[in-house]
């Protein structure tokens, strides 16, 4: 008898012990998965704001910066040449640029990127002086700016398909260096015939 007290007593013993083993092993591995979780989750959101190199975030700031220019000098254009070259070409611009611009916009929304929302003071500087002119001279201010402005996008978007480190904005940049040329090429052609 003595021998089956002993037996049912270390049998309680070890269900006891296993049982509160058990709910404290859960317990830690629930709390091991939460914070694989969150250091996953800290780890994920870390990743994505700075997965952009400082370059790139640059590319795409100055890529914005100049196709908003580019739209707003056109869409005065529009209003202010009596050349129908220059208005179609005007016209050109702000569609093309405003579907790019579009396009940079969601890449960098996704990369926790701050695009320009007005323009800078240097191509604010160039829409007062453009503003100002009228008639011939107008028409000679603008095409002057945006054969230079075309020139640098071309050199900024070429330098980003070539050495820019993000695949997304890589793209967009060889994309783009193909509508880039042909403005330049329209708007050199433009300038030809108004000599």
């Amino acid at each position: 008898m003595k021998k089956l007290s002993f037996l049912i007593l270390i049998a309680l013993g070890v269900y006891t012990l296993q049982s509160c083993h058990s709910g404290s092993s859960t317990s830690q591995t629930s709390d091991s998965s939460t914070v694989a979780k969150d250091s996953t989750t800290t780890k994920t959101t870390t990743t994505t704001a700075a997965s952009v190199d400082s370059s790139d975030a640059t590319f795409a700031r100055k890529a914005a910066g100049g196709g908003m220019a580019e739209i707003e000098f056109s869409k005065l254009a529009e209003q202010k040449t009596t050349n129908t070259k220059i208005k179609d070409f005007a016209a050109m611009m702000v569609t093309d640029h405003s579907k790019a611009g579009d396009s940079l916009a969601v890449i960098a929304k996704n990369k926790n990127i701050t695009l320009p929302s007005a323009l800078d003071p240097e191509h604010q500087k160039k829409y007062d002086d453009l503003s100002a002119k009228s008639g011939a001279d107008f028409d000679k201010a603008y095409v002057s700016i945006m054969i230079a402005d075309h020139k640098g996008a071309l050199n900024l978007m070429q330098d980003e398909s070539t050495n820019g480190k993000d695949a997304d904005l890589k793209a967009f940049a060889t994309k783009v260096v193909v509508t880039v040329q042909m403005h330049l090429d329209a708007i050199n052609k433009i300038n030809a015939g108004m000599q």
